[in-house]
Formats: structure tokens, sequence, C-alpha cells
């Protein structure tokens, strides 16, 4: 074979390569949406099923349910370990002399990093009161507007950043929350004021608003910790996962007992003796119409097949793609819930949604900024001026120097 047909195999291998890779990222970046979507579906399903006239209503069954989605990832996380362990041994059989390795192979034994697996519980403990907290203000509030307050986790989590990691937040960073924070209000305020269905409970909707936004405050926390404990111990995400869904069902599940002897107000409990949490009449109305195990069931594989998802786009593309597709994920339910759920079209929230995805594209340096520092910013000839709209997106720069104002790389991630 000659080196010119030599060539053109290598290069139409590197392009097969570069295809595959592509559709593989666009293939997890779809599941992320279509699984991440069906999350809230799924866990709205359950709540709007009725069993003699009472809906389910059990928002810690159903975060148990979550987490025994969370802890498969444990599991996925163990068999995968066991095969790479076992390929890497098939490749260095063991000898009379010891192990035999292979010139080429310089890999080494794979490994379970040596941690305290209870540096999780923290991040667990705000994982199950964010959760159970969300849970209850779906129950009183719409798929969409739960979805939309959720994004109140970025301002959170940036002051939270800056409170206890010690981080600096530049201008656009700050532009973005205070973006993220008009659009909240927008859609909180339209759930309200344009309500068309006087049998709704207006306080059962103000109350579960504001319940997503105080869980968003814990799940910050959570973000934060987790930051912390995956930075200095180099945690394995997947397994990270697992052991906070692993603490999450046992604690959770442990609670259910204190949890049947609490009682509630009817606006947080509809079961008949307003237990704050009933397990028993919960398989009850599971045993009396099963299309409620079939909403759980796709709560379990819908949230399992998302952390794996969202894990990936992570590691494969960035964390920043992983928001990009979190906010198609809000769209996706905002969009299903109006035919599904008989939700009201509400117009202005269209303005509301518009600024919590620029604020997320602002606060995440994406589209907005990049095209400022690379096209408006080079224009500007008042020196002052410049440094004021450089130091406000985060660029370094020195008076005298107009020209270094501007890096032609994008910003690294």
């Amino acid at each position: 074979m000659t080196p010119t047909k030599i060539d053109t195999l290598l290069a139409t291998f590197k392009m097969d390569e570069i295809q595959r890779g592509r559709f593989i990222s666009v293939a997890i970046s779809v599941l992320m949406v279509v699984t991440g979507s069906l999350n809230t579906i799924a866990a709205k399903w359950a709540d709007s099923i009725s069993v003699d006239g009472t809906k389910f209503n059990h928002p810690f069954f159903q975060a148990i349910c979550m987490f025994v989605g969370e802890f498969s990832c444990l599991i996925v996380f163990f068999i995968i370990y066991f095969i790479r362990v076992r390929l890497w041994k098939s490749r260095h059989p063991e000898g009379q002399g010891g192990a035999i390795y292979d010139l080429d192979d310089n890999t080494e034994q794979p490994s379970i990093p040596k941690f305290n697996p209870l540096i999780f519980l923290p991040p667990a403990i705000c994982d199950i009161l964010g959760t159970s907290i969300m849970y209850i203000g779906l129950n009183l509030t719409s798929a969409s507007s739960f979805q939309m307050l959720r994004g109140s986790v970025i301002i959170f989590t940036g002051l939270l950043s800056v409170a206890f990691l010690n981080s600096k937040l530049q201008g656009f960073k700050w532009l973005g929350m205070g973006l993220v924070t008009a659009g909240l209000v927008i859609v909180g305020v339209s759930d309200i004021y344009f309500d068309d269905h006087p049998n709704d409970d207006i306080n059962g909707i103000i109350t579960g608003n504001l319940l997503i936004i105080m869980a968003q405050i814990i799940v910050a926390i959570q973000m934060v910790t987790e930051q912390k404990f995956l930075s200095d111990y180099d945690v394995p995400p997947l397994l990270a996962v697992g052991l906070e869904g692993f603490f999450g069902m046992t604690i959770l599940t442990v609670l259910l007992v204190p949890m049947y002897y609490i009682h509630v107000p009817a606006t947080f409990s509809q079961n008949p003796y307003g237990r704050l949490e009933d397990v028993f009449f919960a398989f009850k109305e599971i045993h009396d119409n099963p299309i409620i195990l079939a909403a759980l069931g796709l709560t379990i594989v819908s949230i399992a097949f998302f952390n794996f998802a969202g894990i990936t786009v992570t590691k494969r593309l960035s964390a920043t793609s992983r928001m990009v597709l979190d906010s198609v994920r809000t769209l996706v339910i905002w969009i299903l819930s109006i035919p599904l759920f008989g939700e009201q079209f509400i117009p202005v929230q269209l303005i509301g949604f518009g600024l919590l995805l620029i604020g997320m594209f602002v606060y995440n340096d994406l589209i907005f900024g990049p095209a400022f520092r690379s096209r408006v910013l080079p224009g500007i000839q008042n020196n002052s001026v410049s440094l004021c709209c450089a130091s406000f997106c985060g660029v370094d720069a020195e008076v005298g120097d107009h020209e270094q104002l501007i890096s032609d790389e994008e910003p690294e991630e």
C-alpha cells in the first residue's frame, strides 16, 4: 500500500472518530434534556393522579424514589470499576515471577480514591432538605413555574461562593444574577396576578413558589459543599452522586417513622389524618391505582440517566454546556406542561423566561460576554471607559495599553 493511500485511510479514520465523537456528544445532550424533562414531568404526573378523589401527595416518599435513582449511580460506578479492573488484569497476567506487563502499557491498576465517605453526608442532608421542600412546592404550584424558579440557585450559589469559597465575582456575574432575579419576580407574580382559575388556592401557590426558592438556598449550600469536597479529594462525580443517593435514601427512610406521627395543615398534606408523611397510605394509593407506580418508576429511571448524562456532558463538553441544556429543559417542561397538566399559558412569562435565560448566559459568560469583548470593547476610544468595561467583563488591563484589553482567545471554562 502506497504512503498516499495510508495517509488517506488515516485521515478518513480520524474524520470518522471526530464524527463519532460529535454524534455521542449530541446523543448525550439529547439524553440529558429528555431525562431531565421527564423527571419533573413524572413528579408532577404522580402529583396529579387521584385515588378516591384525593391526589397523590407524598413529597418525602417521592424524594426517596429520587434518591434511589441517585443510588443506582453508585451501582453503575462499581460495575464500571470492576470491569476496568478485570480488563486491566487480563492485560497484566500473573506469572511465577510476578505480574507480566505489556511493554507499551504503562497504565496503573484502577483504584478507588481513598477518602472518608462521610464527607458527603452534609451535602446529602442538604439534598434531603432541598429535594423534599421542592417536592412540597411542586404540589402547590405548576411544573413550569417550579422549573423556572429553580433558576434562582445561580443567585444563591454566587453569593455563597463569595462568602465561603473566597470567590471573586466579576461585574458581569452580578449583572447575570440581577437579570435572573428580575425574571424570577415576573414568573412568580404572573402566577398569581394572571390566574384565571378561581378555585386555585392563591396562598398555596405563593407558599409553593416561596418554598421552591427557599429550597434553592439549600441546593446552593449543597453545590458549594460538593465543589469543595470534589476539588479537595478528587472523587469521581458518579461515585459522589451515588454516595449522596445512599445517604439520602437511608436517612429519609428512617425519618419516615417520626413523620408518620407529625400532623400538619391540609395545605401540606391531603392524607386522611393530616400526617406529614404517611407511607402506608402511599402504598395503599399505589395499590388502588398502579399508574402511580409507573410515574414513580419513571422518576427513578429518569433521575439515574439524568445524573449520568449530566456528568458525561460536563466531562465531554463543559459545565456551561450543561447549563445551556438545563435551560432547554426548562423550556421543554414549560411547553409540555400546558397540554399535559392543563396549565394556563401566560404570555408575560415569556419575558420572565427570556430574562432568566439571558441572565444565565451572562452569568456563565456565554455569547453576550465574548461578543462584547470582541466587537464592542475594541471600538471604545476612551481609555477610562475601556478600562471600566474591561474590569466589568473580568479582563485584566493596563490603562496605558488599550490594545491589551482584549484577548483573542476565548476565556477558559
